[in-house]
């Protein structure tokens, strides 16, 4: 695609003549093309605009690919006419703190560019600028180090300058004297200087902005949590997304600590109350105007006092079925067993399987103007105006038991129960079903039979349990595949066989693999969807639950019954091209028949 050196404007800024000529003779647009743009947009350029920017407006066709020539096309094309790599910032791989400190907020923003790369003998510097050289000998001089360009969009080298100086300016604001080592009686390895007021206040306007920063760049990423973990010197924070943690930061200690104690004022925790767990939620707002809550959990650790985050994104709740990952059979499976009248209905998992995002999607379908739904849950982890929430409080003697003891009260015609931990709340679900209501709830098992004989284990005996289970649905969280970057590979047999074990499901012709690519971070996974187990308790299956009942006969029974399994679930997912064999066998348990 490059062009001749003579278009090439050696030494100097990019214009937007430059560039109309080059994608001429390059083949990209044609004569025409270069016209319009150049009499439209000639002189257009403003101090904050780049004229690949300019030319993205014009919303150009390639010649050759036929594609839209959007500004990351645009940026590609740039690389490869310069004889440069290209480069895509991505923040989460980028050592913020370091990067700031290879040159000034001043140098990078007068000249446009940015460290993307520290190494040993060199330094990667992204600009958008090929050409433009002015800079390269002086910091060479001051870095004694050789230099590396690549070329970056223009619109991320902008960004992110004032992003991660910004953010790097409030730490070391926050920080105060960085090389003070701040008292925090609760790090037990923590060396405690008298007199030092080097601790930043929760209140103090740095750490408002990074706490400001810290919540949007999460909401950006996709994170589904946050960790804020104190080491010895330093405190890490780590985003959960897709299942998968990253390392994003690592604040200087003091400046930890002052943002974990801005983050439990922000949800209204006791920030003296450093030696016992606490929880709380905040909402916030994003600059799209929609809302976000986040449930906060702190818990003492040897080096201070550790913050988990977990983000509730409210537009979970207008998903479908359809794009949790049900497929059409499970659905109406699902529907058939949570459109009945009265009975229980659980769903089980570990945590973090989105037991809680199904029990609120379904509410959310079966919450008519016609019908009181009501809710008690510890804690209440994303507030709906369609429902009637309450909060487990159990310093007040408010448990889950006493709270469905008073929704019965409330003329419910469905009630959801956060969890069933012990006896007293197990039977309070069982009374709640025999009195004509539908009760949804979670528990804590591997498999929908399990669900089962977990009741039983509790007390409850069988012949309520008969009387009042309706069905069990266990559930898991896979990671799916990159739509942009997917491609079709052959069926490692051995690994088919492992999946589909001991049903013997044909082998499909063909399934797809990650490949990795910008979008999805080069991981080759974006998004996650449910894997679904669901039991629903027939005739047959009923009349086996006795004192005698064993797991392995209701496991066996209930799939003779028709009941697929996790794995049977994440091997249809496997051949719809939706997610891969290795990522199923990571998060499914055993098939046992």
């Amino acid at each position: 695609m490059a062009s001749g050196p003579s278009l090439k404007p050696q030494g100097a800024a990019l214009n937007l003549r430059h560039l109309c000529n080059a994608l001429v003779t390059s083949g990209e647009i044609n004569q025409e093309d270069a016209e319009r743009v150049l009499t439209t947009n000639l002189g257009a350029r403003s101090r904050d605009s780049h004229p690949l920017e300019i030319l993205a407006t014009a919303a150009l066709t390639s010649r050759i690919s036929g594609q839209s020539l959007d500004l990351e096309r645009l940026t590609h094309w740039l690389a490869d006419w310069s004889g440069q790599p290209y480069y895509h910032i991505d923040p989460l791989t980028i050592n913020a703190p370091a990067i700031a400190r290879v040159m000034s907020y001043a140098f990078a923003q007068r000249h446009g560019i940015l460290a993307v790369e520290l190494h040993a003998d060199e330094v990667v510097i992204a600009s958008a600028e090929p050409f433009k050289t002015d800079w390269e000998a002086n910091l060479r001089h001051v870095l004694q180090k050789d230099v590396r360009r690549v070329v970056a969009n223009p619109e991320d080298i902008r960004r992110y300058i004032i992003e991660f100086y910004q953010l790097a300016s409030s730490v070391s604001k926050a920080s105060g004297n960085p090389g003070s080592n701040a008292a925090n009686l609760h790090n037990f390895e923590q060396l405690l200087e008298l007199g030092s007021d080097a601790n930043p206040d929760a209140n103090d306007q740095h750490v408002v902005k990074i706490v400001d920063w810290l919540l949007q760049y999460a909401y950006d990423q996709r994170a589904s949590d946050i960790h804020i973990e104190p080491r010895r010197t330093v405190t890490q924070v780590r985003f959960r997304i897709d299942g998968v943690l990253h390392n994003v930061y690592e604040f200087p200690e003091q400046v930890g600590i002052a943002v974990t104690s801005r983050l439990k004022i922000l949800g209204r925790l006791n920030v003296a109350e450093k030696r016992r767990p606490q929880d709380g939620r905040i909402k916030t707002r994003k600059p799209d105007n929609s809302e976000v809550e986040l449930r906060l959990a702190t818990m003492p650790t040897a080096f201070g006092e550790k913050m988990v985050m977990r983000i509730f994104d409210p537009d979970v709740l207008l998903k479908g079925f359809e794009q949790l990952g049900f497929s059409r059979e499970d659905r109406q499976l699902w529907e058939d067993i949570t459109g009945r009248p009265h009975g229980i209905v659980l769903v089980t998992g570990p945590t973090g399987s989105g037991k809680t995002t199904t029990l609120y999607s379904t509410l959310k379908q079966l919450a008519t103007p016609e019908v009181n739904v009501c809710t008690i849950e510890d804690p209440i982890e994303m507030v709906e105006p369609a429902f009637n929430q309450m909060q487990v409080q159990n310093n007040i003697g408010l448990t889950f038991a006493d709270g469905v003891r008073s929704l019965l009260r409330q003329d419910p015609d469905i009630i959801m129960i956060g969890e069933i931990r012990d006896l007293e709340t197990a039977e309070m679900a069982v009374q709640a079903a025999l009195t004509g209501h539908l009760v949804l709830s979670t528990l804590h098992t591997n498999d929908s039979p399990s669900a089962i004989t977990r009741l039983q284990e509790l007390g409850i005996p069988p012949y309520l349990i008969r009387a009042t289970v309706l069905g069990v649905m266990a559930q898991r969280l896979v990671r799916t595949l990159c739509p942009h970057c997917k491609q079709p590979t052959t069926v490692d047999s051995a690994a088919w066989t492992a999946l589909t074990r001991p049903w013997k499901s044909p082998v499909p012709n063909q399934i797809q693999q990650p490949v990795g690519c910008l979008e999805c971070r080069n991981t080759g996974y974006l998004g996650r969807a449910g894997v679904y187990e669901i039991l629903r308790l027939s005739s047959g299956l009923t009349r086996m639950i006795d004192d005698s009942c064993e797991l392995e006969q209701l496991r066996l029974a209930a799939y003779k019954d028709g009941m697929k399994s996790l794995r049977l679930s994440g091997a249809r997912k496997v051949a719809s091209g939706h997610t891969t064999i290795e990522e199923i066998l990571r998060v499914t348990p055993e098939s046992q028949r």
